[in-house]
């Protein structure tokens, strides 16, 4: 579990993380949302200890980062995947990391083979990497120390469709599992896919959170009737506000009182559902229309 406890990062006068508090919990794919310059990977560095807050905390599994006896055996990190020596080959980077969380080499090798670096690639120097063999082996570095918890920054970044569909199958079965995944992605249809719950951070504050089906849902039913004049003016008798939708009625309220309304008429429905929700795109842009910051770093 991460718990983000109005947590606050200052520098001088520009609060760049202003009280912001979530919580990403076991079994479920946490999606942390916002606009360039909005926060997110400020938060992200002082979850992981690379920057201290001003106030607030950020705990894993119970503790800050830095009191995590061996970190990588608990918490797996992807913040930048170009932040990996260059001269090393993937192989070599991975061993390095195990020998440092007290892991047995064959580790590696299993890692290598679970993202999908074939043996020459693994013994090619990461200079040479392109950038979605460097977000594998990122992940692959995050992986190594069987973590409970999973922090990633833009992980699919580089990765063709084939890679993006790994990825998120990747994520799911992790959580499925039991983990806590915490994943930020400029990629909203990924998001979309993938994300039990969303965070939502503009300008250092946290704009909204929930379930996704919650944020997502439109609060409409969808209805059809074989006569839908007859359905308006029943729905309407009831007090319903109704709106053509391709052969069917969009109706404003749950979808209780639409049945309700229908049978306590007598008509006969032939489709009644919740009507599909706003695409997290939709959301997204309406959330935070006054706190883009476009071409400003996060």
């Amino acid at each position: 579990m991460i718990n983000v406890d109005s947590l606050t990062r200052s520098y001088g006068g520009y609060t760049a993380v202003d009280h912001v508090s979530f919580t990403a919990q076991p079994g479920r794919v946490t999606g942390f949302l916002g606009p360039n310059g909005a926060g997110k990977s400020t938060t992200m560095r002082i979850m992981t200890g690379l920057t201290e807050p001003s106030s607030g905390t950020a705990t894993i599994l119970g503790r800050r980062f830095a009191d995590l006896p061996n970190p990588g055996r608990e918490v797996g990190v992807l913040l930048d995947a170009s932040a990996q020596h260059a001269g090393r080959t993937g192989r070599e980077v991975l061993r390095i990391n195990a020998r440092l969380m007290g892991l047995p080499g064959s580790r590696v090798d299993d890692l290598l083979a679970a993202v999908g670096l074939t043996e020459e690639e693994a013994g090619r120097r990461v200079r040479n990497y392109s950038l979605g063999m460097r977000q594998r082996l990122g992940i692959a570095a995050a992986l190594l120390g069987d973590p409970e918890v999973l922090i990633l920054d833009e992980p699919a970044n580089g990765l063709d469709p084939a890679g993006i569909r790994w990825m998120r199958d990747l994520l799911r079965g992790f959580a499925d599992q039991g983990g806590t995944v915490l994943l930020s992605s400029h990629l909203l249809n990924e998001i979309e896919v993938v994300a039990d719950d969303i965070v939502v951070i503009g300008h250092g504050r946290i704009v909204a959170s929930g379930t996704k089906s919650d944020l997502l849902a439109s609060g409409e039913t969808l209805v059809r009737a074989d006569d839908l004049h007859q359905l308006r003016a029943a729905l309407a008798t009831a007090g319903l506000t109704t709106t053509d939708a391709d052969g069917a009625l969009l109706v404003t309220g749950d979808i209780a009182h639409v049945g309700r309304a229908a049978f306590s008429a007598g008509i006969a429905v032939t489709e009644l559902r919740a009507a599909d929700g706003a695409r997290l795109e939709e959301m997204f842009l309406e959330l935070t229309a006054t706190t883009a910051r476009e071409g400003t770093a996060a």
